[in-house]
């Protein structure tokens, strides 16, 4: 018999391990588990039943079987204090840690542990963001806000006693939620699809050490570059950029396209999307239905907040991926010991501005942040990784810091009725840039980019001259001059994080894009055939060919062949036989992935010295693909590409052996890429073992259509944790769409992780937007209410809900 619960639970929490809690308490393992089964099987939230919690309004909460609220109510402000509910329910804690790393609080709970994201978050000012963004928010959003807010209130009430394990574990409870949190979780996620600032720090570093123009350039290549979204739209008498700038990269990012209805089966247009952002045993996308008030729309929301990012309502459909056109600079800053505690600007010395932030942190003395800016912005040069701390002092000028309001513009869209009133709904889109394709069921498909986009009369990745006004930017491109096509005579758009368009665009979009291999193939898809259905596109997103591969594997084998190594001659035998398919059997995927992070390295070792091969390997792709196939640019100072080529393989060849055995024909790609659904707290002693899940093989790569991209282990660490597919001819209308993860947060509920099985296998369930079929489906149903007792609310005057 467990003496504390209450105990244990801030043992495990506090990283004591298992074996230690059981010896103490005198527990064997099984009653272990046994314990802790019940203990995250009562903190499950009821889903059926009446809570009358303050409710503005009724509002139902009926949930499929996997788990998915359709929250239904009469009015807006209802509908969306049942969403805070509903999500309060199933992400709880989630939502408490989001909203943690944003304001800089971690280390409150975590210790020290937190301390390295606290320290972004207050340098960078998100709460301060937050807070200003709060007072210019417009009336409408705030009671969208302030309702949401309510409800999570509300659940927070309802489970004092139940509270989410991960609480019990830290030993706190979760302070109320306000529009503030949801605003502060917001620019959080602003800054992770903008910030990025080694995709600008790096550069700067090869740029110091190459000095060469040519093999800066040739470090910069791009994989695919020439794949662009649209073509040039028409002449402005603005500067334009050079195509360059994909090769150090962003990492993996999205997919979405769409197709006219000439060119579907339904003759209507279908329409997908799958967002690709770390992997983890409970999704940062809330996936929900919302019906009532004025909106009948069925998609994801990031957790924390209300509004849905990608889905459809009955007439437009909208998928999203990073745009990564540059709404940051990093800003090298002058200064002299004769003008301490200044920064040089257009010949003057400009006094730095401070700002002090303490940070408190469990366990530990309060860390005494003091952080300086200087007219561009904050000094950041903490923030960058190891070898580029020593290039600064380095500001930075981020454009999320100064503007944004993408909640109000996605509360529109969700409301949308034309793929026209989306497109206008955008022109108030600030950050980050985005690339919307979207849909309507009166036959019209669109690309738009969306957000801010600064003017810069010169563009480089790398560091700016802080000190010089030619630098500083300039205006904005205007909205109508973003990259855009409706309608095109193709039948088709697409975007996968590549280049926006090509060189003659007449706007400078500073592009720090991703590798085009993924919008290159969805072309080819595209193009391969006439007409689409829902399930060409499931298909389509589980497509695994790598055009690296493709391009590859032939100037490989051409650089390897004669060798005299029996294992490297075995080797090219079986790539040579490979399909080019990253898939779980495939022992030519896992031999090529291998080879091609070692060639990576090899390529960085031929020109930086060795403290920064693994920092610059991590950046030089598109440049060791085409170093496969020839060397234009000396690269080699030997001259001996084959050499280098042949040692490569030669260590990954290596290293699988070390790692799964002589035997050749059982490298499978499956056996060192799975894909581990880990929680926050995963490294917290034992804790990875009890919440954690996944672990199992996983098909694709970082540039495969069906993107699963890796960490230095090869587990698939992010890639594309939803999937969405909207066909508008479907009456009425519904939403196929799958989650790696689950609906649900909570350890003891069954719908924890529970989808994962789903999106390995490509199989997906089915979001009606008919309240009627909703209802039928239903599994499950919760009525939220107000506060009055039954014989109150029959003297209420008639029209009050």
């Amino acid at each position: 018999m467990v003496r504390s619960s209450t105990d244990l639970l801030r043992q495990l929490g506090a990283g004591v391990p298992i074996e230690a809690v059981c010896a103490a308490e005198g527990l064997t393992r099984q009653a272990f588990d046994a314990w802790w089964q019940a203990e995250v099987a009562a903190r499950v939230p009821p889903t059926t039943g009446t809570f009358r919690v303050g409710a503005p309004g009724p509002v139902r909460i009926l949930r499929d079987r996997w788990g998915i609220p359709h929250v239904l109510a009469a009015r807006d402000d209802a509908l969306f204090f049942g969403v805070g509910f509903a999500m309060a329910q199933d992400r709880l804690w989630q939502m408490d840690y989001l909203r943690r790393r944003a304001l800089g609080r971690l280390a409150e709970v975590l210790g020290p542990d937190g301390l390295e994201l606290d320290i972004v978050a207050r340098t960078v000012g998100l709460p301060h963001i937050a807070q200003a963004h709060l007072e210019r928010l417009p009336a409408t959003t705030r009671v969208a806000l302030e309702a949401f807010s309510a409800g999570v209130n509300a659940c927070i009430g309802v489970r004092a006693g139940g509270l989410p394990i991960e609480f019990a574990l830290l030993d706190y409870a979760p302070d109320p939620w306000t529009p503030y949190d949801s605003l502060a979780v917001l620019a959080e996620l602003r800054w992770y699809l903008t910030g990025r600032l080694p995709v600008i720090a790096i550069p700067e570093l090869a740029k110091r050490v190459l000095r060469d123009p040519g093999l800066y350039e040739a470090f910069l290549l791009p994989e695919a570059g020439d794949e662009t979204i649209v073509a040039a739209v028409a002449p402005a008498a603005t500067p334009v950029e050079p195509l360059a700038s994909g090769g150090a990269g962003e990492g993996p990012g999205s997919n979405n396209w769409a197709v006219a209805g000439h060119r579907s089966v339904t003759g209507r247009p279908l329409l997908a999307s799958d967002p690709h952002i770390a992997f983890g045993v409970t999704s940062c996308w809330y996936e929900l239905h919302l019906c009532g008030g004025s909106f009948n729309a069925a998609g994801i929301a990031y957790v924390g907040t209300p509004a849905l990012l990608m889905g459809r309502n009955a007439r437009v459909a909208w998928g999203v991926t990073n745009n990564l056109c540059s709404q940051r600079d990093l800003y090298l800053e002058r200064t002299d010991p004769t003008h301490p505690g200044a920064f040089l600007y257009d010949g003057r010395w400009e006094p730095a501005r401070e700002r002090r932030e303490e940070i408190a942190v469990r366990g530990a003395p309060a860390v005494d942040l003091v952080v300086r800016a200087s007219r561009n912005g904050p000094i950041v040069d903490h923030l960058l990784p190891g070898p580029l701390r020593d290039t600064g002092p380095v500001s930075l000028r981020w454009l999320g810091a100064e503007d944004s309001d993408e909640l109000t513009c996605l509360l529109e869209i969700a409301r949308a009725d034309s793929v026209a009133a989306v497109r206008a709904a955008l022109r108030t889109w600030s950050v980050p840039t985005l690339n919307f394709v979207l849909a309507d069921v009166d036959g019209h498909i669109a690309y738009q980019c969306a957000g801010r986009i600064p003017i810069r009369e010169q563009w480089d990745r790398a560091y700016r001259p802080g000190w010089d006004p030619a630098h500083q930017w300039r205006a904005f491109i205007p909205f109508d001059m973003l990259p855009a096509v409706v309608d095109p005579p193709t039948g088709w758009v697409r975007t996968a994080n590549n280049h926006n368009a090509p060189p003659d665009f007449p706007y400078p979009l500073s592009g720090t894009w991703s590798s085009g291999l993924r919008a290159r193939r969805i072309r080819q898809l595209l193009e391969a055939q006439e007409r689409f259905s829902a399930d060409d596109f499931a298909r389509m997103q589980l497509d695994v060919l790598s055009l690296r591969a493709v391009e590859g594997v032939p100037g490989l084998l051409a650089l390897v062949d004669g060798s005299g190594d029996a294992r490297v001659r075995r080797a090219a035998a079986v790539l040579r036989a490979w399909d080019r398919r990253m898939t779980t059997d495939a022992v030519g995927a896992a031999i090529f992935e291998v080879f091609f992070a070692e060639w990576c390295r090899a390529v960085a070792a031929a020109r930086f010295p060795a403290p920064l091969v693994d920092l610059m390997a991590s950046a030089n792709a598109g440049l060791a693909l085409a170093l496969l196939t020839g060397d234009p640019w000396g690269w080699f100072p030997d001259g001996d590409r084959a050499t280098a080529a042949l040692h490569a393989l030669r260590r990954a060849v290596d290293a699988l052996e070390a790692r799964l055995g002589p035997a050749m024909d059982t490298w499978t790609w499956g056996r060192i890429h799975t894909i581990p659904l880990r929680h926050a707290l995963s490294g917290r002693g034992d804790l990875g073992t009890l919440l954690d899940r996944g672990g199992l093989p996983v098909h694709g790569s970082g540039v495969t259509v069906c993107n699963t991209g890796y960490d230095p282990n090869y587990l698939a660490s992010l890639g594309a944790n939803y999937r969405l597919i909207a066909d508008l001819a479907t009456d009425p209308p519904v939403l196929w769409a799958v989650d790696a993860a689950g609906a649900s947060g909570e350890p003891g509920s069954p719908h924890y992780g529970d989808q994962l099985p789903e999106w390995l296998a490509g199989r997906y369930h089915v979001i009606p937007l008919d309240p009627a079929r909703a209802e039928q489906d239903a599994v499950a149903a919760l009525l939220l209410e107000d506060a009055l007792l039954e014989e109150e609310r029959l003297t209420l005057p008639p029209g009050r809900p």
